[in-house]
């Protein structure tokens, strides 16, 4: 392994060659680079970054399950709709501290997997529709290119609408096939729907 190689980025790759996976990283000038600026300097769209969320479900006494959300740089995570797949009416986004406590990353360096532990991860069905992604890869400076297939397996992802808007384009619905949650979904987004009458003031 290159010198250069982070403790997390050796996780990372370790977990991909557990799995017959050799990954394509690339070492960036930068580690403060905005997703737009990212996309920009590899010359591909913003959707094909793809954003390593962490979130937290509760569990009784207090404690807390972690769940990676894979999403679309160019959408944002629904919780709705991420409760809705996963069952977990509770769960919440991290704070950044919470996130490096629970798996010792950068917050900007959270990959997709090599957790070290089995962690429940979602992917955004939207991310199927590109060739190629680019996702953090265990450094601050660090990212690795992967098609979304190898991405959902090396993640042990389960691939469903959980971003804003990315369940109702057709492109993306095509890609996945008939979802399994969308009755899930539908009663998720009723119940947001304002009653008659519950217009803003």
């Amino acid at each position: 392994m290159n010198d250069l190689f982070s403790p997390g980025m050796q996780r990372v790759a370790d977990a991909a060659a557990r799995k017959g996976v050799t990954l394509d990283f690339r070492l960036m000038r930068a580690s403060t680079l905005t997703d737009e600026e990212l996309a920009a300097t590899l010359g591909v769209e913003l959707g094909q970054i793809v954003k390593c969320l962490v979130c937290v479900a509760p569990r009784p006494g207090g404690r807390v399950i972690p769940v990676v959300c894979l999403v679309s740089s160019r959408n944002r995570l629904d919780l709705d709709l991420l409760a809705a797949v996963t069952g977990e009416m509770g769960i919440r986004e991290t704070t950044a501290q919470e996130a490096r406590a629970l798996f010792g990353y950068p917050v900007r360096g959270v990959p997709p997997f090599g957790h070290g532990h089995d962690v429940r991860t979602v992917m955004d069905q939207s991310l199927g529709r590109y060739e190629w992604l680019w996702a953090a890869a265990g450094a601050d400076s660090a990212i690795l290119r992967i098609a979304p297939r190898a991405l959902a397996m090396l993640s042990g992802a389960l691939v469903a609408p959980v971003a804003q808007a990315s369940w109702m384009r057709p492109s993306a619905v095509r890609l996945i096939g008939p979802s399994p949650f969308r009755g899930r979904i539908r009663r998720a987004e009723r119940a947001r729907r304002p009653r008659a009458g519950e217009g803003p003031s």
